[in-house]
C-alpha cells in the first residue's frame, strides 16, 4: 500500500469535510407568541431573520415559530435557556419574579412610547444594571410596548373606583400590583389567551396598549376604553448561550451586528405604528387621562404602587435602576 497516497487522500478528505462544514447552513429556531399575521411577526422578527440570512450570505437561516407553536409564552425564556428553541422573544413579566429590575421600566411615568421604553430598557442593560438577570442566556435586544391602558367590555372607567370588583387581565405581576392598588381584581394570562376568556365572560376587561388590542383582535370585544397610561410591558429577544458560543466568529459577528439598540429602535417603531392603528380601529367610548400621576383620582394609587414596588427591591438596588430609567427618558425621547 502506498502510504503517501493514503496520506494525501486523507488530507483531501479532511479538507473537503472542513470546507463543507464551514459552508454548512445553521438554522436557528426562533420562538415567539405573536400571531403570524401580526406586524410584530412580519416587521420585527421576519425582518430580523431576513437581515441575518442576508448578512451571513445564507450561512444562517432563521426558522420562525409564531403563536406559541414551539414554546408557550410563559415558558419561552426558559425554553431558549434549555435549548428547546435557539432564540425566543417574550415578555419578562410572563416569568413572575425573575426579572424584577428590568420590570422597573414598566412602572407608571417611565415611558411614553414603545421606542422610548425599548431604548430605556436596552440602555439599562448596556450599562450593566440588568445583566445579572440574564446570565443564563445571550441577550440580542430589548424592546417594549407603548403605554398600556384599560379596556372593558361595557363598563366605563373614569376613576379608580369604577374598577372595583372588575376582573382585569394583567400582563405581569408588576401591572397586577398596580391594578390591585387601583381596586381591580387582576387575573394573569399571556396575551394569546385573552380573546377566548373575554368571549366566555371570564374577564371584564384587559390592560393592554392599543397595539395589543389590534394584534389580538380585542377591539372586537371591547366597547369601553380608558386611555390612562399606567404601565408599559417590556420584552427580550434572547439566544441560547451554547448556540451562540458554537457559532464561528464570522457568524457571531453577524448576530452581534443584529443586536442592541438599533434593533430595539426598529421594534419600537413598529409597536408605535401599531398603537396608532389600534386606536384608529377602536369602537365605542374612549376616556382620556393623559397625566395620571398628577391626576387627583389616579395619582395617589399609582404613586403608592411605585413606592411599594421599589420598596420590595431595596436589596436589589431597585431605586438606582428606577432613577437611571427616569434619567434616560430625555436621551431616549424619539
Amino acid at each position: 500500500m502506498n502510504h503517501k497516497l493514503l496520506t494525501k487522500a486523507a488530507l483531501a478528505a479532511a479538507l473537503s469535510l472542513t470546507t463543507a462544514y464551514a459552508s454548512a447552513t445553521t438554522t436557528l429556531r426562533f420562538s415567539h407568541f405573536w400571531p403570524a399575521t401580526s406586524a410584530i411577526h412580519k416587521e420585527v422578527f421576519q425582518a430580523w431573520a431576513d437581515d441575518v440570512e442576508k448578512a451571513s450570505n445564507g450561512e444562517l437561516k432563521v426558522q420562525l415559530f409564531p403563536s406559541q407553536t414551539l414554546t408557550k409564552a410563559d415558558a419561552a425564556y426558559q425554553g431558549a435557556v434549555n435549548g428547546i428553541s435557539d432564540i425566543a422573544a417574550t415578555a419578562q413579566g410572563y416569568t413572575a419574579g425573575r426579572f424584577p429590575l428590568t420590570q422597573v421600566v414598566e412602572l407608571p411615568g417611565v415611558s411614553l412610547s414603545a421606542t422610548q421604553g425599548g431604548c430605556i430598557t436596552q440602555s439599562l442593560y448596556d450599562k450593566g444594571m440588568l445583566a445579572d438577570e440574564y446570565k443564563d442566556s445571550h441577550v440580542l435586544f430589548m424592546f417594549s410596548t407603548g403605554p398600556g391602558y384599560i379596556h372593558t367590555t361595557d363598563k366605563e372607567v373614569k376613576v379608580p373606583d369604577d374598577l372595583k370588583g372588575l376582573r382585569i387581565r394583567r400582563p405581569s405581576a408588576v401591572v397586577g400590583k398596580i391594578l390591585t392598588e387601583l381596586g381591580a381584581q387582576p387575573i394573569g394570562m399571556p396575551a394569546p389567551e385573552i380573546y377566548s376568556s373575554m368571549q366566555r365572560g371570564l374577564l371584564d376587561g384587559v390592560s393592554l396598549p392599543w397595539e395589543g388590542m389590534k394584534t389580538f383582535r380585542l377591539n372586537e370585544l371591547s366597547n369601553q376604553h380608558t386611555q390612562v397610561p399606567f404601565y408599559s410591558l417590556v420584552f427580550v429577544a434572547t439566544m441560547n448561550k451554547k448556540t451562540y458560543d458554537r457559532l464561528p466568529d464570522n457568524l457571531k459577528k453577524v448576530i452581534d451586528e443584529h443586536s442592541g439598540l438599533a434593533w430595539s429602535k426598529k421594534a419600537g417603531e413598529v409597536f408605535d405604528a401599531e398603537d396608532k392603528a389600534g386606536r384608529a380601529e377602536a369602537k365605542g367610548n374612549i376616556v382620556e387621562i393623559n397625566d395620571p400621576l398628577n391626576d387627583p383620582s389616579w395619582g395617589g394609587p399609582l404613586s403608592a404602587a411605585i413606592k411599594d414596588y421599589l420598596g420590595d427591591l431595596q436589596a436589589k438596588n431597585g431605586q438606582a435602576v428606577y432613577d437611571e430609567a427616569l434619567a434616560l427618558r430625555s436621551q431616549c425621547a424619539m
